[in-house]
């Protein structure tokens, strides 16, 4: 059985395996390192099955700039499953256990940028209509918001930052 708890400083060399398997690069592992230590109020997750870590998902901080003043939220990413895992559920649970640590450490709004297929059955909505653009060249449908507060978003717009951390990615 699967079990989704926070990530542990024992856990780190098992997160970088599962990145670096899920995409194929370390890419990623190196970014989630970078973010663990230089990012506040972080949110990392990780799926267990029998003490093996088998999925991974983090959620950083993000800044929003907007002519009306700049604003935070969270952003998700990386999200990470071992292939012989992918297609059961865990990635789902992943999404839906860490925006609910989200909304309880007080944040309102979540941005992904991700398949326009998955994402949306966690609540996330292309953020281009409300406003609202990614720093990154992306398709409008890819790059989603999801308010973890209802109206959240009200009267909100602007240009999503990412950390520096993922210009090197």
């Amino acid at each position: 059985m699967v079990i989704i708890r926070a990530e542990e400083s024992k856990d780190r060399e098992a997160v970088r395996e599962v990145n670096a398997s899920a995409f194929g690069r370390p890419g990623e592992a190196d970014l989630v390192d970078a973010l663990r230590e230089n990012a506040p109020q972080h949110v990392s997750l990780i799926a267990e099955e029998d003490g093996r870590i088998v999925g991974h998902i983090f959620f950083s901080p993000v800044t929003v700039e907007s002519g009306a003043g700049d604003w935070a939220a969270m952003g998700l990413a990386p999200m990470a499953i071992l292939p012989e895992f992918q297609a059961r559920g865990v990635g789902s649970r992943l999404v839906r256990e860490g925006l609910e640590h989200c909304h309880r450490a007080g944040h309102d709004v979540v941005f992904v940028l991700g398949h326009a297929d998955y994402y949306p059955r966690f609540g996330f909505t292309p953020a281009k209509p409300r406003g609202i653009e990614c720093e990154f060249p992306a398709p409008d449908e890819n790059f989603m918001v999801a308010e973890l507060k209802p109206g959240a978003l009200n009267g909100r717009a602007g240009m999503v930052r990412y950390r520096p951390e993922f210009r090197s990615v």
